[in-house]
């Protein structure tokens, strides 16, 4: 069973860009596909995006394609969202997920979970 935790949130600017981790325990990262999850205030969990296992295969949700970049280190049992050129309606707290099914970006697939980490962007 695998334990998820992020890091990296923070407040920033408009403009600005933040790097989240999450670091893997209790089983190996290359074990699952990964996602990237979001909460804002008021609104339900959205997807952000997922990597499959080799990271070869990524997912961006319209919103923040060309932005964000989802990557992973499965030597050091860590994934990454680097999330570029941040805007105020990026606000929410981020988490990091993992999946034993292939390719999927949907919340429900997804086994194990992070506590979430926070991120304000202000205007």
């Amino acid at each position: 069973q695998a334990q998820l935790v992020e890091s990296g949130g923070g407040s920033v600017q408009a403009g600005d860009s933040l790097r989240l981790s999450c670091a893997v325990s209790g089983r190996s990262v290359s074990s699952y596909d990964m996602g990237w999850f979001r909460q804002a205030p008021g609104k339900e969990r959205d997807s952000v995006g997922a990597i499959s296992r080799g990271g070869r295969v990524t997912y961006y949700a319209d919103s923040v394609k060309g932005r964000f970049t989802i990557s992973r280190d499965n030597a050091n049992n860590t994934v990454y969202l680097q999330m570029n050129s941040l805007k105020p309606e990026d606000t929410a707290v981020y988490y990091c997920a993992a999946t034993e099914v292939f390719h999927s970006a949907r919340q429900w697939d997804y086994n194990y979970w992070g506590q979430g980490t926070q991120v304000t962007v202000s205007s």
